[in-house]
């Protein structure tokens, strides 16, 4: 082989070719640990993750499933196994390796942690044919199996939670106003 040439191109100023190898193999793992470090913080962030699989979802329908996503402030995304796997390393998460094979999408709930696994569900449900099909979750560090996240998406949402809670404690308030007049209508009575 002569110099300056490599499998039949000619590479520039007649360089080396494992020289150039190796600026192409570091420029890669490069970009690799920063997609790596970029999911790592996406996990952090979250507040859950479900993990589906997308094999029969048409292009129409997961354009309509990112929009509800976007629309529900949930980022749905499609991540390479192999940077999730190290990303959760990382993290000291374990359990999600079984999952991780095949297609993989990612849905990331930041403010509502029932939001993502919600959304899902509605899809699901509304969609007879089973396009997608959630594989595993992650809640707060820990990990969910799909039975899990499907116990988190019939909860209600964190809007709905507290209009219970306002509800509770507007009704506690009131008997305790018609309690004090009461006691205060028996005293005005006695005296």
């Amino acid at each position: 082989m002569r110099r300056g040439f490599f499998h039949g191109r000619r590479l520039e100023g007649g360089c080396d070719p494992e020289k150039k190898e190796d600026k192409i193999v570091s420029k890669n793992f490069e970009l690799k640990k920063q997609a790596v470090a970029e999911i790592t913080e996406k996990i952090k962030n979250a507040k859950s993750l479900v993990i589906v699989e997308y094999k029969g979802l048409t292009v129409d329908e997961a354009t309509q499933l990112r929009a509800k996503c976007r629309a529900a402030k949930v980022d749905y995304c499609v991540l390479k196994n192999t940077l999730v796997r190290r990303a959760l390393a990382d993290l000291n998460i374990t359990g999600l390796d079984s999952t991780l094979e095949g297609p993989s999408a990612f849905v990331f709930s930041t403010e509502d942690p029932v939001s993502g696994a919600k959304i899902l569900k509605e899809f699901m449900e509304a969609d007879k044919k089973e396009a997608i099909k959630v594989k595993a979750g992650l809640l707060d560090g820990e990990v969910l199996d799909a039975a899990g996240v499907k116990k988190l998406a019939d909860l209600p949402s964190r809007e709905a939670l507290l209009s219970m809670l306002c509800q509770v404690l507007s009704g506690t308030v009131r008997s305790l106003a018609c309690v004090l007049e009461a006691v205060r209508k028996q005293k005005a009575g006695e005296e």
